[in-house]
């Protein structure tokens, strides 16, 4: 088994989180990390055993990478994932893939031109119970899809946007509590449902100081003519678990937080256990399965659970949704994929 070099690029709290998912995974170890405040990186790197940089091109040039694994602002995400691609190394990005789906397509391009895998980390699709409600959902056990509903109410202090100045921003976050906080669940929506066609919505700024929105809602339509609704806010005081309900012709799935807690094609449903929100993550195992998942996948020549083009999915759903906020009006999803045949609004 070939020794794994991983270069973390980031040195905030998910950096850390993924070099904690680092550690357990068979041949693979954090060999640099790179930060643009020295004390931070340093800090990381000696946590795990690695180098540290303050220079971008010092962290590439110092050692050999097999891997990076990106945890910047959303908005730089694009950039330093070209710069590793375009030297061979293969890239796994934090949640949004990039801030809009053009920046998406240059890095998806990038990284076709340079043949190298391109992964984005969105852990819950390889969580438990997500996968036995992906499974529910594929085995027609649910009938035919009717209606997808999904909430994410969350509760963010002012002091989180405060703290961290790149966020709340258009620039470097690109959007607000859909597309950080709720992309999660944008991109469950979209693989549980398949391919979104066109959505309606609005956002809105309604408590915390910061350029994008704090709330939001939408009115999916799905390819395959179910509907759907996501909800989206971190102003929910003191938060509740994410909730997703798939209801089909036989029968309805509901995850609520990350347990499947009824799955009801016969009348039985197991009890909702008590959940809470947390902005943290405290636990890096499922951090660490996709990091497992990406390593196989780069070893093994395979597919890996969600690569850029799966990732770009939900940002142009999120993208839509904003789209249709300004303007009022639906709007199509941006999408080269699939084919869109709708019916009508009503």
């Amino acid at each position: 088994m070939s020794l794994i070099r991983i270069g973390l690029i980031g040195a905030g709290n998910i950096s850390a989180t993924h070099a904690r998912a680092v550690d357990g995974i068979e041949g693979a170890h954090v060999a640099a990390v790179y930060g643009p405040t020295r004390a931070r990186a340093e800090h990381l790197a000696k946590s795990c055993g690695a180098r540290a940089y303050d220079s971008l091109d010092e962290f590439f040039s110092g050692q050999a990478l097999d891997l990076v694994v990106i945890g910047t602002p959303s908005g730089l995400h694009g950039v330093h994932g070209a710069a590793a691609a375009r030297r061979g190394i293969h890239v796994l990005v934090e949640k949004p893939i990039e801030i809009s789906t053009f920046r998406a397509d240059a890095l998806i391009a990038t990284a076709r031109e340079s043949g190298v895998r391109l992964g984005v980390i969105f852990q819950d699709r390889l969580k438990r119970d997500v996968l036995a409600l992906k499974a529910h959902v594929d085995s027609g056990a649910l009938g035919t899809p009717v209606l997808i509903r999904a909430q994410v109410p969350w509760w963010r202090p002012p002091e989180y946007y405060r703290q961290s100045a790149w966020r709340g921003t258009w620039a470097l976050d690109g959007g607000g509590a859909l597309m950080n906080q709720g992309i999660h669940t944008v991109d469950l929506t979209c693989w549980l449902g398949g391919p979104i066609a066109r959505v309606s919505g609005r956002a809105a700024t309604r408590f915390h100081s910061i350029e994008v929105e704090d709330t939001a809602v939408a009115v999916l339509e799905f390819a395959n003519g179910a509907l759907g609704t996501i909800e989206a806010t971190t102003c929910a005081y003191p938060g509740r678990a994410r909730r997703i309900e798939v209801i089909g012709t036989l029968g309805t799935a509901i995850l609520d937080g990350d347990r499947l807690v009824a799955a009801a094609a016969d009348g039985a449903a197991s009890s909702v256990p008590e959940n809470a929100a947390s902005p943290a993550v405290n636990d890096p195992s499922a951090h660490r399965a996709v990091l497992g998942d990406f390593i196989d996948a780069i070893r093994n020549q395979s597919a890996a659970s969600c690569d850029g083009v799966e990732g770009r999915r939900s940002l142009a759903v999120v993208e839509a949704v904003y789209a249709a906020s300004r303007s009022g009006t639906p709007v199509l999803v941006k999408s080269d994929e699939i084919p869109i045949t709708i019916g009508r609004c009503v």
